[in-house]
């Protein structure tokens, strides 16, 4: 049965003038910080809180977001870039082998949950209208349907790419197994973009399109079930009246959001070859004290504050 495998070659951004592109993931982030902000909108209105309140919240979390995810990605997975490519740390360049405009690339999930966290703490600091757990236990959910278009995001640009595989479910990342200079070096065709066509099209270059191995789409899998955390989040906050219990959200969001992550890892390439002892990476190390402290949150955690 392999109805569902194919070869995935996207076009990965929009030419706009040069080198500069339009990423479609850097689209991708744009659609979950809107949405977001449409349903924390939807949340304050419900909960008849200022709207003057929104737009704030809505800079801190992005902020919050980039700069906790880019960090993350460095600090956990690409230290070396603190000395080796420094400016590409903060912009969204990439100086070496040659000065490259590269979009949001490089954004690691557990850094951008710590500096939401931080990035609420000092918000609520600011506007203190909410106790921080109010604004933790609401924020959760956008920040759970926005995780939804960061993994296809992840899907676009052929990143955190799945382990090979001969199920039915396979994918060949192309672009992921040849960076543009490989393919351009091995088709001898020097656009990039054309290179890249003709390994999956032109049965001249038949031999690189088989040496692509086929790939669980994790990304995809994540996706999906994050779609799952988001409807359970709004269905909890909409229906029942946990949305009442200071950090019950919070943490069944950190114990639903990171168990998943911490199986899915079982099928996806590690970002760092660093598997270690009981075969667990990087990835689900840093994803089990989420899960803990979510489990505190939802059942032990009882806040001292009388502010609802």
């Amino acid at each position: 049965m392999h109805f569902l495998k194919f070869d995935w070659n996207p076009t990965s951004g929009i030419e706009i003038i040069g080198n500069f592109q339009l990423h479609f993931y850097s689209l991708m982030w744009v659609t979950a910080f809107l949405l977001g902000w449409y349903v924390m909108k939807r949340i304050y209105q419900k909960e008849k809180v200022s709207l003057e309140y929104l737009d704030p919240l809505f800079i801190y979390t992005v902020l919050a977001t980039m700069i906790g995810a880019r960090l993350g990605h460095v600090i956990f997975y690409q230290p070396e870039l603190f000395k080796d490519d420094f400016l590409s740390i903060f912009l969204p360049i990439r100086t070496k082998p040659e000065l490259e405009f590269t979009g949001f690339q490089g954004l690691a999930s557990h850094g951008a949950a710590i500096g939401i966290i931080i990035g609420m703490y000092l918000y609520r600091k600011k506007y203190n209208y909410k106790s921080l757990m109010w604004i933790l236990d609401r924020i959760v959910i956008p920040v759970s349907l926005g995780a939804i278009f960061i993994r296809i995001g992840n899907f676009i640009n052929s990143e955190i790419i799945g382990k090979i595989t001969d199920s039915s479910l396979g994918v060949r990342f192309i672009q992921e197994e040849y960076n543009k200079y490989e393919a351009v070096r091995l088709t001898g065709i020097k656009d990039p973009k054309e290179a890249y066509n003709a390994i999956a099209n032109n049965p001249q270059f038949q031999n690189l399109l088989d040496a692509v191995p086929y790939r669980h789409p994790a990304q995809l899998y994540e996706s999906a079930c994050y779609v799952f955390v988001f409807l359970i989040l709004w269905t909890i906050y909409n229906k029942t009246s946990k949305k009442d219990n200071p950090g019950y959200l919070f943490g069944l969001f950190l114990v639903l959001l990171w168990t998943i992550r911490f199986f899915v890892e079982f099928v996806k390439e590690a970002q760092v070859d660093d598997r270690a002892t009981w075969a667990l990476n990087t990835g689900q190390w840093l994803s089990i004290p989420f899960i803990i402290v979510g489990f505190y949150f939802m059942f032990i955690y009882k806040s001292s504050s009388k502010k609802a």
